[in-house]
């Protein structure tokens, strides 16, 4: 029997080493004709299980209060914009809630970093996703010493804490961590600078962030071996090829959607009294 993707590509119990995991590789799909012949299907199925989360929180007269939330992380161009306009473009826009995160404003550096996380949850039935997250703060506040050492460490700690309450209320998190490798993300940089519809995404201050790579794998890594846990496993998904990208956070998103099991809610009226009245207007 295949594996699933989420015991194909979730971190490993012992300590994960980016060097040693190839971007390219594209594990539970032979090529990428595979993966395009069997897409269709699986937006399909995506969709239909999104609906049934949503309608489940909505209908019936026992509301779900279960929701998922993804959680995209990555280097710049690893692709998280190309995923979420890929992968949940197939959703039905009223179950799905997308926020961005930028450098926190004013008014969000004067609270705990999880405050604005907190503010962006998906509500029950929703699909929520994050495109960076709370994880900027052990991240490239640790790359770029934002605050100091001991401001930073207990984070993890906090973030463990944080998701495991998500889980107690019903929000099932997958983390993704889009793998790209130094060559790849060059490659991307270059065809941005090539294309004049392109270039309103390119942002120069990605190339001095490009010096810091090494560091950045260090913080990585961190943070997928400190805060993988049982209850929000991280998943490193090789994004080199945006094929395999798109196609293996699909299949994530479907098999976590199948474990919530979401159903369709039972009506609160009686259907065919209502469809006598339907045929007598």
């Amino acid at each position: 029997m295949a594996k699933s993707f989420t015991d194909l590509l979730r971190v490993p119990d012992t300590l994960v080493d980016l060097a040693k995991v190839p971007a390219d590789a594209h594990p539970g799909v032979k090529s990428k004709k595979d993966a395009g012949q069997a897409m269709p299907k699986l937006g399909e199925r995506l969709a239909d299980l999104q609906e049934q989360l949503f309608a489940q929180a909505r209908g019936g007269t026992r509301p779900g209060h279960a929701s998922v939330l993804l959680v995209l992380q990555g280097m710049d161009t690893s692709g998280k914009g190309g995923t979420v306009k890929h992968v949940t473009g197939v959703m039905d826009p009223g179950g799905l809630r997308i926020t961005s995160f930028k450098a926190p404003t004013e008014e969000e550096l004067t609270h705990d970093f999880l405050w604005r996380i907190r503010k962006a949850l998906p509500a029950a039935g929703q699909v929520g996703v994050f495109d960076r997250s709370h994880y900027e703060d052990v991240l490239v506040v640790r790359v770029r010493n934002l605050v100091p050492r001991e401001q930073w460490e207990p984070r993890y700690g906090l973030i463990n804490e944080f998701e495991q309450e998500l889980a107690d209320l019903g929000t099932t998190v997958v983390k993704c961590f889009l793998h790209i490798s130094r060559d790849e993300q060059k490659e991307r940089l270059l065809a941005r600078l090539a294309d004049p519809t392109k270039l309103w995404k390119y942002n120069p201050g990605d190339v001095d962030e490009r010096k810091l790579w090494p560091a950045y794998q260090e913080a990585y890594a961190a943070a997928l071996n400190l805060t993988s846990t049982a209850t929000a496993p991280w998943f490193v998904i090789p994004a080199d090829r945006k094929w395999y990208r798109n196609f293996a956070i699909t299949q994530l998103l479907i098999e976590t959607l199948e474990r919530v099991n979401p159903q369709w809610p039972p009506p609160d009226y009686d259907v065919a009294k209502e469809k006598k009245r339907v045929l007598e207007s």
